[in-house]
């Protein structure tokens, strides 16, 4: 979809965004101007790669920018075109870490001039460590200070047996928390029927060495885990399957009503995913109510970790960002945990939640970097190196 939308408060400088690497989507921001360019999807593919250029040539038509910016990730396609065009354009190329830009979205679209904290929730983006994050609680400053960020907390670590093929392969990230618990022997009995004893064994191998095992936070690989712990899915044929069916699980159990069981809230899902392997597997009500519980641990955690971020930084309001919030049972129940102990709770609203809408939170980022050089006469030259 192209078009424009106004946002409440004006941008303090002009920027083009050239967004993420799946969904990709650019932006341009002129005060509170929003101009969007088509929907060109994964830039995995040359189509997507091309259609892109062609975009931020059409977006870079008019007015000059006063900035490029990118995703913090140094091979994305994206990554690479933001570079080349401030360069030819003698402009700073301006990098924004995919999950503090999911919330300046949102910070963005709707005129937020406080601090906030920010719940970034997503299957990946890589960290300003280095390391895949996708679970983050974030301190975001307000209006046009959005540019100033920490990370305050983020979800349990996992491993990713073969790494990117994790991704796409459940069952890997559920025999990863067995092996987290110390229940590694498990992991060729159970999982040898479903994929193979040698694909078993060999995972099992490269957890014991840590070999090709990178960590991440994210969210949507704990939910993989969660499907794959209770046998909802093994090997993923689209994207988001194992999540959506975990959801569509936790949504039967909803509506029967069922209250849960009590448990302490903790970032740390571990435990509740290793209990969704003792759930048998042809008892349909019982995986439905694992997967509830996987849901609300998920959400509860998340609340009090926000909760204690907010009373430390003195915010009364979050921000929720990022594609994992499209589950509807997750978000229900987080937001309404937070509202419940008086926070108020953002959500994009004319924004995608996921990565097409990430470049509006770049090109914010950027803005306020820019205005924030200027005011303190950082040169140009400069404000590219630092970032």
């Amino acid at each position: 979809m192209t078009g424009h939308h106004a946002l409440p408060r004006p941008a303090p400088a002009r920027v083009l965004a050239c967004g993420a690497f799946l969904k990709n989507r650019a932006a341009r921001l002129d005060s509170e101007r929003v101009a969007w360019s088509a929907l060109h999807g994964d830039l995995g593919e040359a189509d997507a790669c091309r259609a892109l250029d062609a975009s931020a040539d059409a977006l870079l038509a008019g007015d000059p920018v006063d900035a490029i910016a990118h995703d913090l990730h140094p091979d994305f396609h994206s990554t690479r075109l933001a570079v080349g065009l401030a360069g030819r354009l003698g402009v700073p190329a301006i990098a924004v870490q995919h999950h503090h830009a999911h919330i300046a979205a949102v910070i963005a679209e709707q005129g937020l001039a406080r601090p906030v904290i920010g719940l970034a929730l997503d299957g990946v983006g890589l960290g300003s460590d280095g390391t895949a994050w996708g679970g983050e609680v974030l301190w975001v400053d307000g209006g046009e200070a959005a540019h100033r960020w920490q990370r305050i907390a983020h979800l349990q670590p996992l491993a990713l047996p073969g790494g990117d093929v994790a991704a796409r392969e459940p069952w890997r990230l559920a025999a990863a928390v067995l092996h987290a618990l110390g229940r590694g022997d498990e992991i060729e009995r159970r999982f040898a029927p479903i994929v193979g004893t040698q694909p078993a064994r060999l995972l099992r191998s490269m957890l014991d060495r840590g070999l090709n095992c990178p960590s991440t936070t994210s969210a949507g690989r704990w939910f993989d885990a969660a499907a794959g712990a209770l046998g909802l899915s093994v090997k993923q044929g689209a994207e988001a399957e194992a999540a959506i069916a975990l959801e569509r699980a936790a949504a039967q159990a909803l509506e029967r009503r069922h209250d849960g069981v009590p448990f302490a809230p903790s970032l740390d899902l571990r435990g509740v995913v290793g209990d969704a392997f003792e759930v048998p597997r042809d008892e349909t009500a019982a995986i439905g109510r694992a997967a509830l519980h996987f849901h609300h641990a998920l959400a509860d955690g998340l609340a009090d970790a926000a909760v204690q971020a907010a009373q430390q930084h003195d915010t009364d309001t979050v921000v929720l960002g990022g594609g994992c919030f499209m589950n509807r049972v997750l978000t229900e129940r987080l937001a309404a945990q937070l509202q419940a102990r008086g926070l108020a709770v953002h959500a994009p609203q004319d924004t995608p939640c996921g990565d097409a809408g990430l470049a509006l939170g770049q090109a914010w980022v950027a803005a306020c970097t820019v205005a924030d050089a200027a005011s303190a006469s950082i040169p140009q030259d400069a404000l590219e190196l630092e970032h």
